[in-house]
């Protein structure tokens, strides 16, 4: 402790008794002397004592899921940067395998002081999680936004893509190719952007091809949010005759035309795929990735936005901004067996 108290001395250019005053929350310290001795806390790499901590009004933290699908750190980007034009720092956290939980993270990012944070695709989105988290989050008086995935026992804003709009948008894309065995490839069926594809891609189903539930239901492929886990999804949605697969993900996709050319065929001409985020460089896969645009420009310039109205003292109220989605027609598909026989 006492070679401690030399260092930080030294460091503030003050005396082992002004710091020891300082570190113990004593009176009698000058505010610009505090200062310095708090700076050389941290030059030096010591912990504030926790009653010296104070929330800093620079730091937002950013919790996301992963960085291996490429649309996570472009939604980073786009926060981080609108973060940064309003003077703030963003702190960016990621869970790992094995690694940190969502729960450590925050914990890590609260002890830190941050002004707020932002979640993407967090425990928020799954149905089978306790909720209470964010309510003691809330109790902490650190405000936080939510993006992807909606609950309603959750009182925070939240930021979301249609999803039922996007499934609907390929499904009419598809059929108007003359598509009419077409397959979804999604992730766990516990998760609410999951749930909300479904129900879009049932609905395209249903009213583009009149199909009844039990006949959809068996074009419904559930898998990991992963190369190979589209790979998967889509060969048991080819075996059963599928001639187009619309995936919950860009990644998902390429797992997806692997499987087809594994089989032997040929994409677009045999099967179509698209895919789901539009995310970087995907524009330029073989053959360039049909795919629903997430507007991840506008759903991360609205998280920060609304992250700030909280933190400046004007909550948002406990609703969900949507955002419409774009279909992206590129070179993944192409008209399916029925349209080329009306064709010839």
């Amino acid at each position: 402790m006492t070679a401690r108290l030399a260092d930080i001395a030294a460091q503030a250019g003050v005396s082992e008794a002004t710091v020891s005053r300082v570190l113990n929350g004593k009176p009698g310290v000058a505010a610009g002397t505090r200062e310095s001795v708090l700076a050389a806390l941290d030059v030096l790499g010591y912990e504030r004592p926790v009653k010296l901590r104070q929330r800093s009004a620079g730091l937002v933290g950013l919790i996301t899921p992963e960085l291996d699908n490429p649309i996570f750190p472009a939604l980073a980007q786009v926060i981080g940067q609108a973060l940064t034009r309003q003077g703030y720092t963003p702190v960016l956290a990621t869970q790992t395998p094995g690694g940190s939980t969502e729960d450590e993270l925050t914990e890590m990012l609260v002890d830190r002081g941050v002004s707020g944070i932002i979640f993407v695709s967090g425990l928020h989105a799954d149905t089978t999680a306790d909720m209470g988290r964010y309510d003691q989050l809330r109790g902490q008086g650190v405000p936080y936004v939510l993006i992807n995935g909606f609950s309603e026992k959750v009182q925070a804003p939240f930021v979301s893509p249609d999803d039922r709009a996007a499934m609907q948008l390929a499904v009419t894309h598809l059929t108007a190719l003359g598509h009419t065995r077409i397959g979804l490839a999604v992730g766990p069926k516990r998760f609410v952007p999951v749930l909300r594809k479904i129900e879009g891609f049932r609905l395209g189903m249903k009213e583009r091809l009149g199909l009844g539930e039990a006949e959809i239901e068996e074009l419904i492929q559930h898998s990991l949010y992963s190369l190979e886990g589209g790979q998967a999804a889509a060969t048991a949605l080819i075996s059963r005759g599928c001639t187009a697969v619309v995936c919950a993900s860009d990644m998902m996709a390429l797992g997806a035309i692997r499987a087809a050319r594994q089989q032997g065929l040929k994409v677009p001409q045999d099967v179509s795929v698209v895919g789901f985020d539009d995310s970087p460089l995907i524009a330029f896969t073989d053959p360039p990735l049909t795919t629903i645009r997430q507007p991840v420009q506008a759903m991360g310039q609205a998280a920060v936005r609304t992250l700030l109205e909280e933190i400046g003292g004007t909550p948002a109220p406990h609703s969900e901004f949507v955002f419409l989605p774009e279909l992206v027609v590129r070179g993944s598909t192409a008209s399916g067996p029925g349209q080329r026989r009306r064709d010839r």
